[in-house]
């Protein structure tokens, strides 16, 4: 039987007591909480929105997630940024209070749970009045000796007390029960939330880490591209002079060559302002990780970037960190519409108390000064102009609100997947393309300087081909910085966070250590 029909059928809470004693069993109202249901595609490739060449490649999308996915771009300088950033992010250490703070109130919700026990103790000093209530009785029975009995009465004594109270509410409805189950899904609400804060920071660092590393290698490339601009420049003033050009390809040139020197100051504004991100992530001053940071050896290697591996997409919901946090919002939600619907049965908590008291010191403590108490106390809600019905119905209300947020909270989720993995996939095709320019110009700039060798053509195609090289280099390497980024905005999407890197595999004072 469920709770509104029992409470439609005893017609008012006066009623309800009568089967008090056939609920001694302790019944819950309120609905239980029954996991959502998600909806999800066979393989990440069948939801999707745009052109079909951009879909998540289908041979990966029923792979299973790597053990160790952060770890796989086996970047010793971006794990030791991770890690100091999981340390010191002041985010974060708001997010873990928060976490600290739903325990300790789970904690103290689920207090009411056990028997409640306090002991008091007093001394006070006390003077009667003499024409209060209490000279009636005199003034009715002590005609003869009136004076005598007030002046006793009146003349000030001293109260001793001492002793405890218990108390133990019968959770008959299941209002502690439903309290301390909503307490227990806000300590869920705030570790999800937390999860998901660690996962965006160390998803924003390692975006802007490679962002950094991309920019800083274009502006090495970019500097010898200049070189070269500089090289063909005088070349084609010395023709000029000579008489063998004409002065407009050295005025065309001397432009190219401004115009690349101009985007120099941008590309460094670049890196400042990707610096300080990473700087101000980690939770350090301005400036305090600018050594750590510096520029790459030129012509070092670049990251290898892992296989895109997106996993089962039955697994996707457990993965995320927000649908975890929704999902447990609608388990308080609907734990909430149970405490208010037990408020509107009786109430009955066994009380029990024993002390003594004793005017004067002489005999407190004796038997004869004990008193003590024990029985059960009712409370019976009768008329509070609809207040408790309306509240049970508020309950409810926002229990479908929490619904409908976590079906938004799940539908945002598949389009942001979806959104990573496009333009991850179309920014891999971009850099597939760019590989082959940089390998024909490659070839175009060996050519040049067989030609040039052998002397049948002079050194300016071979300068040129060596700047249309540099140039494709550098388009290659923004697109494989872009690149690593969407591969970061794909893993957050997914939400996997459970192995992110270890706190403990680095310090802030070791940040940098390996470096010479």
């Amino acid at each position: 039987m469920s709770s509104k029909t029992l409470y439609r059928r005893v017609g008012s809470p006066a009623a309800a007591v009568a089967v008090v004693g056939s609920l001694v069993g302790c019944m819950t109202v309120g609905p239980d909480f029954q996991r959502p249901t998600m909806l999800a595609p066979t393989r990440m490739s069948d939801w999707h929105g745009g052109s079909p060449a951009l879909a998540a490649p289908k041979p990966g999308s029923d792979e299973q997630v790597d053990a160790d996915r952060w770890s796989a771009f086996k970047d010793p300088e971006l794990k030791r940024l991770q890690v100091l950033a999981l340390q010191a992010n002041q985010d974060l250490q708001t997010a873990t209070l928060r976490f600290a703070q739903a325990r300790v109130q789970e904690t103290t919700v689920a207090a009411q749970h056990g028997l409640q026990a306090t002991a008091r103790g007093s001394v006070t000093r006390q003077r009667q009045s003499e024409v209060g209530a209490s000279t009636r009785l005199i003034d009715a029975l002590g005609q003869g000796n009136r004076e005598a009995l007030i002046g006793v009465l009146s003349s000030p004594f001293t109260m001793y007390q001492a002793g405890f109270d218990a108390s133990w509410e019968l959770d008959l409805w299941g209002r502690v029960r439903r309290s301390v189950e909503s307490a227990a899904a806000g300590t869920e609400t705030a570790a999800a939330s937390l999860r998901q804060a660690q996962l965006s920071v160390v998803a924003e660092v390692s975006r802007a880490y490679f962002r950094l590393r991309s920019s800083q290698q274009q502006w090495q490339l970019a500097q010898l591209e200049l070189a070269a601009a500089e090289d063909i420049e005088s070349l084609l003033r010395s023709q000029f002079q000579g008489g063998l050009a004409d002065e407009s390809a050295s005025i065309r040139q001397a432009t190219q060559t401004a115009d690349l020197r101009a985007r120099l100051p941008a590309l460094l504004e670049v890196q400042a302002r990707l610096l300080s991100q990473i700087t101000l992530l980690c939770g350090q001053r301005p400036g305090a990780l600018q050594s750590e940071l510096s520029p790459p050896t030129p012509g070092s290697e670049p990251t290898m970037l892992p296989d895109l591996a997106l996993g089962l997409p039955s697994e996707f919901a457990h993965r995320r960190p927000d649908i975890a946090a929704a999902e447990a919002r609608l388990h308080a939600a609907t734990a909430n519409v149970g405490v208010a619907m037990a408020e509107l049965y009786p109430q009955i908590t066994l009380g029990a108390s024993f002390g003594g008291e004793s005017v004067g010191v002489g005999k407190f403590g004796e038997w004869g000064s004990r008193q003590w108490s024990i029985g059960p106390n009712l409370s019976l809600p009768i008329f509070d102009q609809g207040r408790r019905k309306a509240t049970v119905t508020l309950r409810e209300l926002q229990q479908q609100e929490a619904a409908v947020a976590y079906q938004q909270t799940v539908l945002q989720a598949w389009h942001e997947v979806d959104a990573a993995i496009t333009s991850y996939v179309a920014e891999s095709q971009r850099r597939a393309n760019l590989k082959e320019e940089v390998r024909h110009g490659a070839n175009a700039l060996a050519l040049t300087k067989v030609r040039c060798a052998k002397g049948l053509t002079d050194y300016l195609p071979q300068l040129d081909a060596e700047r249309t090289h540099l140039q494709a280099q550098r388009a290659l390497a923004e697109s494989t910085g872009l690149l690593s980024a969407d591969l970061v905005g794909v893993y957050k999407s997914l939400g996997d966070n459970g192995n992110l890197p270890s706190s403990s595999s680095a310090t802030p004072e070791g940040f940098g250590a390996s470096k010479p």
